[in-house]
């Protein structure tokens, strides 16, 4: 059990080259083939074949020149991870921007949803599992056009550009939130209280944890 307290967010603001995935494994942690400079503890956004990893953000656990080891990526189940098509590029992030003034973090979207199916030889239909929901994340920062992460966040958000929303818990935990965002520069005018910015962080994936 924890409190959100004195968690520190950062942007991504610039990705290297994208890096081709000659191979990749189905294991407790999947490691890929491919020529690279990574480094441990480094993060990288991964473009493939496995829908349920496309698009998400994972830091790297190993890397040598020729291999890496994308931490915590749990790639037994073939059904969700098809043998030999996982094949695809990651792009190292190579700037993170901390974005400081913080009044909220909200997230919405994530949750199951069901599809009702209504049986012939029965009067009780049955739910049937169907995917999630999109998940959006909104963080609300005190309006400060001089700080860094505000050019950050119009940056990424005028060029429509994929990004990535980092938390980092004062326990060490990481929450990778990876997807587009819609920056807000009209900050909120109301009496008496600080004029803060909205930026909406529409997920492509789910969150990867750490």
């Amino acid at each position: 059990m924890q409190l959100p307290n004195n968690i520190a967010f950062a942007i991504a603001s610039a990705f290297a080259a994208a890096v081709s995935i000659t191979a990749i494994t189905n294991a407790n942690e999947a490691v890929a083939s491919a020529t690279n400079t990574f480094a441990a503890g480094e993060y990288v956004e991964y473009t493939g074949g496995w829908s349920a990893a496309n698009g998400r953000v994972f830091r790297l656990k190993a890397a040598s020149g020729t291999t890496f080891t994308l931490e915590g990526l749990d790639t037994t189940d073939t059904s969700l991870f098809p043998a030999g098509q996982g094949t695809g590029t990651v792009r190292k992030i190579t700037t993170w921007v901390p974005v400081t003034g913080v009044v909220g973090a909200e997230v919405s979207g994530g949750d199951g949803k069901t599809v009702e199916v209504p049986l012939l030889d029965s009067n009780m239909p049955v739910m049937l599992p169907d995917g999630f929901s999109a998940t959006t994340v909104t963080l609300t920062t005190a309006d400060d056009k001089s700080l860094p992460h505000h050019a950050a966040l119009k940056a990424v958000s005028d060029g429509v550009k994929l990004t990535c929303l980092r938390g980092t818990l004062p326990n060490g935990g990481v929450l990778l939130y990876a997807g587009y965002c819609s920056f807000n520069e009209s900050p909120s005018l109301a009496k008496g209280s600080v004029m803060a910015v909205k930026s909406i962080f529409s997920l492509q994936n789910k969150v990867v944890r750490y």
